[in-house]
């Protein structure tokens, strides 16, 4: 059994896969059908998606063509960060169903506490009427778990104060020298996951030369070690690729970082600090 069917026990008891194949920033059309083909053929069964990244026909194209039976690939997509309202959620997940083309999905996340356009101003009463309706798109079986996106602790407190379904993830930026400690605490102590997405910070990592020399010690590519060390930190990676060969090579995760080399780079500053940062530390 390799990492990619490794799964996590989310606190509903779904099992998902360790890691998710990425497709941010992946065009619709030819980019993003043959991406996914690729990434399920080199063995992935876990794809992240969202509403915003207008991609979410040629991936969910892609699942049906690939042949997989449905209930062996996890899929993931988000509602819009700008709805903030019952009925929009609700009319969301089921634009971004008809998108894909499926009749649910494994998850279904709140993009973020705020519009993209609006970064940090609380949206309080807002995220509760989404939440209920997050609540009802999990009771009805559109969605096999719900969680969040971007969510600092003090926007899941807000969340915890009227759930009735706690989220069970919570998706964020996380990377080598970035892992967001105080968000990934309470997340973890509250029974949420915690998925890393840019976990290669867009290739910041990939020319550290501190992280290359950890990775040439076992032997392997600065991606394949910044990833490893994020599962090893009891994270989902999500990495994002559209060159086969990339998409192959991020699946050989099967090596252990030893217990000294992860105190290094846990304790490693900022592996990409000019990469842009969406921290949700408050």
């Amino acid at each position: 059994m390799t990492i990619l069917t490794d799964t996590y026990t989310l606190a509903n008891g779904v099992q998902i896969p360790k890691v998710a194949f990425g497709t941010w920033q992946i065009p619709s059309g030819d980019a993003a059908y043959n991406s996914v083909t690729a990434a399920l053929k080199a063995g992935y069964r876990h794809i992240d998606t969202a509403l915003a990244y207008r991609n979410e026909a040629s991936v969910g194209q892609a699942i049906r063509d690939s042949g997989i039976p449905r209930d062996q690939i996890f899929v993931t997509t988000k509602l819009p960060a700008e709805t903030k309202s019952y009925d929009g959620t609700l009319a969301d997940l089921n634009e971004s169903l008809k998108n894909l083309g499926l009749d649910y999905v494994d998850l279904y996340l709140v993009h973020a506490p705020w519009p993209w356009s609006q970064i940090g101003r609380p949206y309080d009463e807002a995220n509760l009427e989404v939440w209920q309706a997050m609540e009802e798109i999990y009771k009805n079986g559109q969605a096999k778990a719900i969680g969040v996106s971007n969510f600092a602790v003090r926007d899941l407190e807000n969340i915890f104060k009227q759930a009735t379904v706690k989220p069970m993830i919570d998706q964020i930026q996380y990377y080598l020298g970035f892992t967001e400690p105080k968000i990934t605490s309470f997340a973890e102590a509250n029974g949420l996951l915690v998925e890393a997405y840019s976990p290669l910070a867009t290739g910041g990592v990939l020319n550290n030369a501190q992280v290359q020399m950890v990775a040439d010690k076992y032997r392997v590519s600065v991606a394949q070690l910044a990833l490893r060390f994020i599962l090893q930190n009891g994270v989902l990676p999500l990495p994002k690729a559209v060159n086969p060969d990339h998409i192959q090579a991020n699946t050989q995760l099967d090596f252990e970082i030893s217990a000294a080399d992860m105190q290094k780079l846990n304790d490693m500053p900022d592996a990409a600090g000019s990469f842009w940062h969406n921290p949700t530390q408050g």
